[in-house]
């Protein structure tokens, strides 16, 4: 199979210059698996790309939390893919349900900013995910199927890309889908890539779960056999984000 298990941590709209030293320097100093175990990538806000990319260890690496759909130009307060790939970048998150739910992107535009991220060099992680009433009203599957239709319609190169699939009902609620839920979820999403993209894309594509990971619940997550690792909200500010990296272990001795 050989996915590598993988953490990122969203830092969203948070944090001074201080503090993000500070966590920096919680993570360099931290005794985690090796490269081959777990892939790391830490995602600060825009203005604290360059300071975090210059003092983070080499094996981790950075993310943007978000870029423009097309070649830079008259798009204020926008952040091109060109000016990422200029930073050495690696990664971008696309999607992520903020952005779908508050600045209104949809399934087809967020399937454009992948392709376009990604033919300018970036990987990806793509957020997917549903909310409370679509999972109450049984449409979960549909509605993360349509998400990821509209990145698969615009993708062919799956190497550059990670699913993170993230329940907005459980982002920062506390809520934690339980580890059969997020499987459930997992495997189906897998078995959706099978059929309309690959086999092989399907069995290579890491599928991440991401909404309220914390160092109390990410071991039990990790041992989920269609899990491939998180992406951590707000416990990725915190010095748990150590133990949650280190839930690669389970994958490991597995």
């Amino acid at each position: 199979m050989g996915r590598t298990f993988f953490v990122g941590g969203n830092w969203k709209c948070n944090g001074t210059s201080e503090e993000v030293k500070k966590i920096v320097s919680t993570l360099n100093a931290a005794q985690v698996p090796s490269q081959d175990v777990v892939e790391v990538v830490v995602s600060p806000p825009f203005v604290f790309l360059s300071l975090v990319k210059n003092e983070l260890r080499p094996d981790f690496h950075v993310a943007a939390q978000n870029c423009w759909v097309k070649k830079g130009g008259a798009f204020t307060g926008e952040v091109s893919a060109e000016m990422l790939v200029n930073l050495s970048i690696p990664w971008v998150i696309l999607g992520h349900s903020e952005r779908r739910a508050i600045l209104g992107e949809s399934n087809e535009f967020v399937g454009d900013k992948v392709a376009y991220a990604i033919s300018q060099g970036l990987k990806v992680i793509a957020c997917v995910g549903e909310t409370l009433e679509q999972r109450e009203s049984g449409s979960t599957m549909e509605v993360v199927a349509a998400q990821t239709k509209a990145i698969a319609e615009k993708v062919t190169d799956w190497s550059k890309v990670v699913i993170a699939y993230e329940p907005v009902w459980a982002i920062g609620t506390g809520k934690v889908a339980s580890p059969a839920q997020a499987q459930e979820v997992h495997a189906d999403l897998r078995k959706w890539l099978q059929a309309n993209v690959s086999a092989e894309v399907a069995a290579s594509t890491r599928i991440i779960y991401g909404g309220s990971v914390n160092g109390a619940n990410c071991k039990e997550l990790a041992g989920q056999p269609d899990l491939d690792g998180f992406l951590v909200g707000g416990a990725s500010l915190k010095p748990e984000f150590i133990d949650i990296i280190k839930a690669a272990e389970v994958k490991k001795s597995a």
